[in-house]
């Protein structure tokens, strides 16, 4: 008889940790590459992401352009630039699964700012979107000030889902006037369900 009691609560706590884990996981929304892993390279858009704006061409650091910062977590980075014309870079990835409309989410990102960007050196900020298709732009979630230090910190970051969304989309931008500058980003963290976390 005892046996059996012992068999029933393994048994039951088996079920209770698969509970507990299959809630964790359904409570989080991941990237297919969360840390811009890739081979380092100018002008190239890490694997998962897609270039948005024209004349977007991120580069994979380190070791391009004078910047050779370590990684916050894997063996690379992105930069993204702002240009005196006006112009600038940004880039999208399609999440694992989609964002429900009018639910809290939180998520971290790793943002330097290198002072030695082949002349790109100003220090910008960064604004992320939410949105239903690719490099769409219909939801702001967060707007950085300034990035203008060189060690890497990291960035919490909670907002309100106002439509369903499926992508995901980082640009670099200006404070008031155009100019060339840089933003170094690392380490996105899974997206959680405020409610579920």
């Amino acid at each position: 008889m005892a046996n059996v009691k012992k068999g029933y609560i393994s048994l039951f706590l088996i079920c209770i940790f698969s509970l507990i884990f299959i809630y964790s996981a359904d409570a989080q929304v991941f990237l297919q590459n969360p840390s811009f892993e890739d081979q380092p390279a100018d002008a190239t858009t890490p694997q998962g992401w897609i270039p948005c704006a024209p004349y977007t061409t991120p580069d994979i650091f380190p070791g391009y352009w004078g910047v050779y910062n370590e990684p916050t977590e894997g063996d690379t980075f992105v930069g993204l630039i702002t240009r005196e014309d006006g112009s600038y870079e940004s880039i999208s990835a399609r999440l694992t699964e989609d964002l429900e409309a009018g639910l809290c989410y939180n998520f971290s990102i790793d943002l330097a700012h290198s002072k030695t960007y082949a002349g790109y050196n100003g220090a910008i900020k960064l604004k992320i979107y939410i949105g239903d298709e690719k490099c769409s732009t219909s939801q702001l979630i967060h707007e950085t000030e300034l990035i203008e230090h060189p060690e890497w910190r990291n960035y919490p970051i909670q907002f309100y889902a106002k439509d369903q969304a499926r992508y995901i989309h980082i640009e670099a931008s200006y404070i008031k006037r155009r100019q060339k500058g840089n933003v170094l980003i690392d380490n996105m963290s899974p997206i959680i369900n405020c409610n579920k976390a």
